[in-house]
């Protein structure tokens, strides 16, 4: 819960976190979307595989199947007796297309039958004719009279006669490939799609992770006390746990701003009271005691500050808003300064808000306006908006003002203008003080009501 870096000036929340030796902070949604894309990339490669094994024997099925029923009719159309012969003509397309692969072959012995298609040519077979089987084709490869690589169902009948069927390979090779370019399309438009989608979901997975890093910074910057209790069931344990760290840090800055506010008034009003006692030559008339009276209350002073300053370490987050305030303290101080007739006005921009704690806010206008009352003739005017880098309270009265060596001397501690006017001269220093604190300041200059102008400047 801290401010600006005070070396760089920027938010520490907004810069990303180095990692160790200066290496880029790892992230969440880089290593789901590497995860979801290496799973989504194996899926579609294992499917392409398993698609085209499929792909592959369906066509080899289907081209098996066409040759065998050329084999059986092959075989069917056999003459009984001893000379191999066909009842019909069995060269029907593709056979009957030379040169084309569609070849189908009858050999006994020496006698051999052929379709049109090997123009006379014989069917040579890579491997030696299987011995016969039980009236089904086996598969063989061979070659065609034109070289070509060719795909062939072979039945060896019990008579070692051997009846052959062939396809060209092209007739497997071309449709898988056609095929395969579809189904390679097919699965790169899916894998787009399911890469979109894996992109969409770790996005809207993670959304619920960068409201609660909103709503910390908002937290942080005092627009809202607590992180939001709806979450998601997964983040609502982490929520309860920063809204419990949140509570335990206010409570110890409660804390510790009593025990600052107790030390500043067991300690701070008695050494100013000294050294005005010890400014007095009579009574010190070397000025050796209140020399010491000096050091101890800026010893003080300075430590008092370092404190207030740590304990308001978390206090950045809360933001007071400044027309109640205002309005509260101006009728105050009119009812306090009844017998003077004093008449306060109040301008404030809407939704102007200090960055600071109430109580410090409270103790900062209640000194200005008080201030501006008790020199004032009559009126008092305050006047607050929006300035760069914060916010700008303006407290003038139309009394009789300051000149520049006594606006030096008004913001010291202990400094009274006027012994006649009740106080004790800490008002203006306190406040000057409790602004620079939350990295503000105090100026003072001439109003245009004609009296003194106290410009307040704070975080907004």
């Amino acid at each position: 819960m801290t401010g600006q870096d005070p070396v760089t000036g920027q938010d520490p929340a907004a810069r990303p976190d180095p990692g160790p030796a200066g290496a880029p902070a790892p992230s969440l949604q880089r290593r789901l979307l590497a995860a979801a894309l290496v799973l989504i990339l194996g899926a579609l490669v294992v499917a392409g595989l398993a698609i085209g094994l499929i792909l592959d024997r369906f066509v080899r099925g289907q081209l098996d199947a066409r040759l065998d029923a050329q084999v059986a009719a092959l075989v069917a159309g056999l003459e009984p007796g001893g000379a191999l012969r066909l009842d019909r003509a069995l060269d029907g397309p593709p056979f009957d297309r030379p040169g084309s692969g569609w070849y189908w072959q009858v050999r006994r012995g020496g006698a051999a039958l052929r379709s049109g298609s090997l123009s006379g040519h014989d069917l040579a077979l890579a491997a030696p004719v299987p011995a016969p089987s039980e009236n089904r084709p086996r598969p063989a490869d061979g070659v065609g009279p034109r070289g070509e690589a060719l795909i062939l169902r072979v039945l060896v009948l019990p008579d070692a006669t051997s009846v052959a069927a062939s396809a060209p390979r092209a007739a497997l090779q071309r449709p898988l490939r056609e095929a395969g370019l579809a189904l390679a399309a097919s699965l790169g438009v899916l894998g787009l799609c399911l890469a979109a989608g894996a992109v969409a979901q770790v996005r809207l997975g993670l959304r619920p992770l960068d409201r609660l890093r909103r709503d910390l910074a908002d937290v942080r910057a005092g627009r809202r006390a607590r992180v939001p209790e709806a979450q998601p069931a997964e983040i609502r344990p982490l929520s309860a746990e920063v809204n419990a760290l949140l509570d335990q840090n206010a409570a110890q800055l409660a804390q510790a701003r009593t025990h600052v506010a107790n030390l500043a008034h067991g300690l701070k009003t008695p050494l100013a009271t000294m050294g005005l006692v010890l400014s007095d030559p009579a009574r010190d008339p070397d000025g050796r005691l209140a020399r010491l009276v000096g050091t101890m209350d800026r010893s003080v002073r300075h430590h008092l500050r370092r404190a207030r300053a740590g304990a308001r370490g978390g206090a950045v987050r809360a933001r007071t808003p400044l027309a109640g305030p205002l309005r509260d303290l101006a009728a105050a101080l009119e009812r306090l300064h009844a017998d003077k007739g004093v008449a306060v006005t109040v301008a404030v921009a809407p939704g102007l808000a200090a960055a600071c704690d109430p109580q410090d806010l409270d103790e900062m206008l209640g000194n200005l306006i008080d201030n501006a009352c008790q020199w004032c003739r009559g009126a008092v005017r305050i006047t607050a908006g929006a300035a760069e880098p914060g916010i700008r309270i303006a407290v003038e009265d139309d009394g009789p003002g300051l000149d520049p060596e006594a606006m030096a001397r008004a913001a010291r501690r202990g400094q009274r203008l006027d012994e006649t006017v009740p106080g004790h001269g800490f008002g203006l220093a306190i406040t000057t003080e409790l602004a620079e604190l939350y990295g503000g300041g105090l100026d003072l200059g001439r109003a245009p009501l004609g009296g003194l102008m106290a410009t307040l400047r704070l975080p907004g």
